[in-house]
């Protein structure tokens, strides 16, 4: 049976190289994204290479929304051995006009959609003593915009929870991790989203002895 990597988050940049990643070493990719003509355009690039592939709609915010499409991507790839949750909430505002329900809102996608995908697949993780959750972070976490105070919150928000997942989780043989991503993804440049997407391969390749707890992209 082939191994399977969850997406949560799947787009046409970073989600789609790390998808291509492992795919090309025989994974099975499940992806979950909002829009589902987006989200099929993604994934038929994945069948054309001749990987397995499901996709299931959701807002990564909405935890109910979200438990369904794991739910359906457990019944049709089996359960997760990689959980990759790329998606976060953004609102470009000025402090004084972000309202207290944009600020929630982008929390949600950016870090309880993050622990709602976590809780979904770890329990077979658990009783299978191995498999990894990978979230990815920003540079946001360290130095933040005011007019992005949100995605900022979140990404420092899923750092910590990331470092909460691996102390909970190494000693059991199941690894989680963020990669820190301090620039803007492109193409040719240090944030390039393959080079990055190997990053996501090695963590998750890594045995229990030398498990990391982060990685960082810096230009």
């Amino acid at each position: 049976m082939d191994k399977v990597l969850f997406i949560v988050g799947m787009g046409p940049g970073l989600s789609a190289a790390v998808a291509r990643r492992f795919a090309r070493d025989g994974y099975a990719v499940g992806a979950v994204a909002r829009d589902a003509e987006k989200l099929e355009a993604q994934l038929s690039v994945l069948r054309a290479s001749g990987a397995r592939i499901a996709g299931a709609t959701a807002d990564a915010g909405d935890a109910g929304s979200l438990r369904q499409a794991m739910t359906r991507l457990q019944a049709e790839l089996g359960d997760a051995d990689v959980l990759v949750y790329n998606a976060a909430g953004v609102t470009y505002r000025p402090l004084a006009e972000l309202t207290a329900e944009q600020f929630a809102a982008d929390l949600a996608v950016s870090v309880t959609g993050a622990l709602t995908a976590a809780q979904c697949v770890l329990t077979a993780m658990r009783a299978r003593g191995s498999g990894s959750v990978l979230l990815t972070g920003g540079g946001f976490a360290f130095e933040p915009m005011p007019a992005l105070a949100s995605l900022g919150a979140g990404k420092a928000a899923i750092r910590n929870l990331a470092f909460s997942l691996h102390a909970d989780l190494k000693d059991i043989g199941v690894h989680a991790a963020t990669v820190t991503i301090c620039g803007t993804v492109a193409p040719g440049t240090p944030f390039d989203p393959d080079r990055i997407a190997e990053a996501y391969w090695q963590l998750h390749a890594q045995p229990a002895e030398a498990f990391e707890r982060e990685v960082q992209f810096r230009g």
